[in-house]
């Protein structure tokens, strides 16, 4: 596929018709993230903005997947306090029609009936604050199955966006079968990754392929220069090489990157998000890792480097990825350099590829020394909106007589 084709959604399939008509007059996700300290340009998060415009939603921050286990050292009090930390806000309406839930519920796996009637009872009861009596259920978290039918549900979607059961120090065959009742169970099960999608639509009542949107104008609106350059890269030299987004073994390979770096003394390294390796895993002096930062700068910092990359590692978990930060970047307009995953395959020409750390630094040298057009790749995202990519969902809710009523 060409740089500047123009994308589309992909055909459903369907293992059974719609029948009757049912409204829904309100929205419960179960959200992959927790509000409150993950960034807001997720999937879920976005379209539930974009439904918030027309419906209510109660989006319920993520009850988690694995059991938090204290030979994690430093990370399990981070995620212990910050979990105690969102409890404590309980239910906040961050925006009209929009409203943040934090349940009471043990850790993932633990607590058995007790813990789904009590998640069930509380998610209820949050909803009617909202007003909604008949919602839509959004699964973005594959535990959220256990509850689905305690809801009074007039449909519900699962999102598949990632192969759960991948995830790092999960009980994977719990997880898959989360994955199996979903699939059998929702109206609609959404990808975001088409190579996901081929390989998993078959197994679903109806399956529909619908991928990231990019908030296209902010971020081009950085990469043009139109923001401010963030103080903490001001005093950087170029040539910057910049990564933002969450640092984790589960999706970021840590030694091709420190690899690559080594190679490029002369090129300056900065990453910014929220970091979960070891202590120590990168002392490199031409590396400056900045920490998480709001959703709202991330534009700026994109636009801060000169080049923009991915060093994903090859795991299981990224073969059926869709970053949505690939668009973003493009959107900025620098150019940008990753590992492999099959998603790229329908971005030919507009990112380079180095499937090793020597490939990896030759195309950051590659991308620094030659003259680099943002066009086609603004042009490629510009018109994934987010706003378009929810239409696209509820034209396809319509065809299966989900329909809202608001």
């Amino acid at each position: 596929m060409s740089g500047a084709a123009v994308e589309s959604e992909a055909p459903s399939t369907s293992r059974d018709a719609p029948v009757d008509v049912r409204a829904y007059d309100g929205v419960i996700c179960f959200g992959g993230e927790d509000w409150w300290y993950h960034n807001r340009g997720h999937y879920d998060m976005q379209m539930m903005r974009e439904c918030s415009a027309s419906l209510p939603v109660l989006y319920v921050n993520s009850i988690g997947m694995r059991v938090p286990s204290a030979r994690e050292g430093r990370m399990f009090v981070q995620r212990v306090r910050r979990k105690l930390k969102s409890l404590r806000r309980g239910m906040v309406r961050v925006r009209d029609r929009f409203a943040v839930f934090s349940p009471a519920v043990a850790p993932a796996g633990l607590g058995g009936k007790f813990n789904d009637t009590l998640l069930a009872w509380q998610v209820r009861r949050a909803a009617k604050k909202l007003g909604i009596k008949r919602p839509l259920v959004w699964v973005a978290c594959p535990p959220g199955a256990k509850v689905v039918d305690r809801l009074n549900a007039v449909g519900v979607v699962y999102q598949r966006t990632d192969r759960f059961e991948a995830f790092a120090n999960v009980d994977t065959e719990r997880i898959a079968g989360f994955d199996r009742f979903l699939k059998d169970r929702a109206d609609l099960t959404l990808f975001c990754s088409s190579w996901l999608h081929a390989e998993e639509a078959g197994g679903c009542r109806r399956a529909l392929f619908v991928d990231h949107g990019v908030d296209s104008t902010d971020f081009e609106k950085a990469g043009r220069g139109d923001a401010p350059e963030p103080e903490d890269v001001r005093d950087i030299p170029r040539p910057r090489v910049g990564f933002i987004g969450g640092i984790d073994s589960h999706t970021f390979d840590p030694e091709l990157f420190v690899a690559a770096a080594s190679k490029l003394p002369e090129v300056n390294f900065f990453l910014v998000g929220a970091c979960s390796l070891p202590e120590g895993w990168c002392e490199l002096s031409n590396v400056k890792l900045l920490g998480k930062r709001d959703y709202e700068q991330v534009p700026a910092y994109m636009a801060a480097a000169d080049v923009l990359i991915m060093p994903w590692n090859q795991s299981d978990w990224i073969r059926a990825c869709n970053p949505v930060k690939l668009k973003e970047y493009l959107a900025v307009g620098r150019p940008v350099v990753s590992t492999p995953f099959p998603e790229l395959e329908r971005y030919e020409g507009l990112v380079r590829v180095g499937a090793d750390a020597d490939a990896f630094a030759a195309q950051i040298s590659e991308a620094i020394e030659q003259r680099h057009d943002p066009a086609p790749g603004r042009d490629r995202v510009r018109p994934q909106t987010w706003t378009e990519k929810w239409r696209s969902v509820q034209r396809a809710l319509a065809e299966l007589g989900l329909e809202a009523n608001g």
